[in-house]
């Protein structure tokens, strides 16, 4: 089980925030920190499908870490990719694929911010990661 020592900046922001407006404010504010996938890098190939504003995905090794990119038109989930990716971003990708994201998600009440269809978006942009990350 994780605990709150184990999060990144993002996430524990948005752990400490009081109130549904204030942590919606900070999911907004932490779609600005997320590593944007250059424009021409947003093809089929990098396109997660079955999420129901779109999202592109990719990543590069920066051994020993992979670096996740990601681009969202949405605000609300480019927030929530940000706050996902700078925990992944600090992860070997025997790491990433281990990752408890369930948990990780759950703590963070993310399901709260999303409608059912993009929480199953969400699971597929985590199915996606853990595959780039055993590649």
């Amino acid at each position: 089980m994780m605990n709150s020592t184990e999060f990144q900046p993002l996430a524990l922001r948005l752990l400490n925030a009081r109130g549904w407006d204030n942590k919606m404010r900070m999911l907004v504010l932490a779609s600005k920190q997320l590593p944007t996938l250059d424009t021409h890098l947003r093809v089929n190939d990098t396109l997660v499908k079955g999420c129901d504003s779109d999202v592109w995905l990719d990543c590069k090794d920066t051994e020993p870490t992979i670096l996740y990119m990601a681009y969202s038109p949405s605000k609300v989930i480019r927030g929530v990719l940000a706050i996902i990716l700078e925990q992944t971003n600090q992860l070997t990708p025997e790491a990433v694929v281990a990752f408890n994201f369930d948990e990780f998600c759950e703590k963070l009440a993310l399901s709260r911010f999303l409608s059912q269809s993009r929480g199953n978006g969400l699971r597929k942009v985590i199915q996606r990661i853990k595959l780039l990350a055993e590649r």
